[in-house]
């Protein structure tokens, strides 16, 4: 039987590769920042260098603002008795460490293992007994692995006599099979949601779902988080005047989600690049709406898959007259030729946040990484504690 353990370590550790800047919308201290722009957080990022290797700063007890260090102790010491229980699947261990980081708890003890034969085992290692539980487990790559993983687990902390469930899903396979395209096709997105809740989940926390209509396939509570607050805030830093900035939905279907960041950056123009799909993964640029002749073109989309959409979009707005390009983000998926379409010149720069683990072996020069993990923490926090997720979001 091979063995996939997963414990959390004595202590709880700080991601080495995480940033000292924080600022106090998801900061439980009572210190506070504000941008002109939004009032947004600033996450851990890791940054590529010009020979393709992460570029991370250390943080430690020194470069860590005393204030922020004390406030967490504090407020750590008060929740020492608290029912709330956060666990890991194998997905994204460092994320979930990172949120566990952030809420000053530590993830509880869970083994998962494999079987010769694929089978999946979990066992909680401590008790969850009345306790409200939260499973972190992205289902990215392998999907079919990683989601009946998470129903599992579920199951497990269900039989165990958890009070509450909550299935923190920060990437949400299968999300784009949400509605039938032509006939005979299976709306998957319909059925994972009947899993994860015939699984015995009572409530989920998804991160940028590829359609909002996808919340109303499930049959009990979906909180929405949206990661745009972090990309806004590490946008905002990078000083890009509004008067030549522009954003760019790579496609119909983005406009809204282009519109709401458009609107948050200083309220910038729109751009909308018209493709055609021929099939799945597969896209052909047909034509631009908008104007992007001499300005910084910033394209939005939930997630970047093989970048056939993104890359195409990059050389249309080129050739249109754009200064730079950049692509931002929630999920990178990156499947190949991804890395290869990314790192290939039309892009100034790839900015994704960590929803989804990112191999060393994919880092390129123009690859951005920005940390969720203060957001997602924020949000469980509220969601235990019965208090308004969206005022996050204002």
């Amino acid at each position: 039987m091979a063995s996939m353990a997963l414990t959390s370590p004595p202590g709880v550790k700080i991601p080495s590769y995480m940033t000292a800047s924080y600022s106090s919308l998801f900061s439980r201290s009572s210190i506070s920042f504000t941008h002109s722009r939004s009032r947004i957080c600033v996450s851990g990022s890791a940054k590529c260098n010009l020979n393709g290797n992460a570029r991370v700063p250390i943080i430690n007890e020194t470069t860590l603002p005393k204030y922020f260090d004390s406030s967490r102790l504090e407020k750590s010491a008060s929740r020492v008795n608290t029912k709330l229980k956060l666990f890991s699947g194998t997905a994204n261990p460092a994320l979930s460490q990172e949120i566990a980081w952030y809420m000053g708890l530590e993830l509880g003890k869970i083994s998962i293992k494999r079987f010769a034969d694929g089978e999946v085992y979990v066992q909680l290692q401590e008790s969850v007994r009345g306790c409200d539980v939260f499973l972190v487990q992205p289902t990215c790559t392998p999907t079919n692995e990683n989601l009946m993983e998470l129903l599992i687990m579920i199951d497990a902390c269900r039989r165990a006599s958890a009070k509450k469930v909550t299935a923190v899903i920060p990437y949400f396979g299968y999300a784009r099979a949400d509605r039938k395209t032509q006939g005979r096709e299976s709306i998957a997105a319909k059925l994972v949601a009947n899993l994860i809740t015939e699984a015995g989940a009572d409530r989920v926390l998804a991160c940028d779902l590829h359609s909002g209509q996808s919340m109303g396939y499930f049959d009990i509570p979906v909180d929405h988080v949206y990661c745009q607050p972090v990309i806004l805030d590490y946008l905002a830093s990078k000083s890009i005047s509004s008067k030549d900035l522009v954003v760019v939905s790579p496609d119909v279907g983005g406009v809204a989600r282009a519109r709401a960041f458009a609107k948050k950056l200083s309220d910038a123009p729109l751009a909308i690049v018209d493709k055609r799909r021929h099939g799945h993964n597969v896209a052909e640029v047909m034509n631009l709406i908008g104007d992007v002749k001499g300005k910084v073109a910033v394209m939005v989309d939930d997630m970047i898959d093989t970048a056939g959409t993104i890359v195409k979009g990059a050389a249309l707005l080129h050739e249109e007259g754009a200064r730079e390009v950049y692509a931002c983000c929630t999920h990178a998926v990156f499947s190949p030729p991804a890395i290869e379409r990314l790192s290939s010149g039309l892009l100034q720069e790839v900015i994704v946040t960590n929803t989804l683990p990112v191999a060393e072996k994919n880092y390129f020069p123009q690859l951005t990484i920005l940390s969720v993990a203060n957001l997602l923490g924020e949000t469980i926090w509220r969601v235990h504690d019965d208090s308004s997720v969206s005022s996050i979001f204002l």
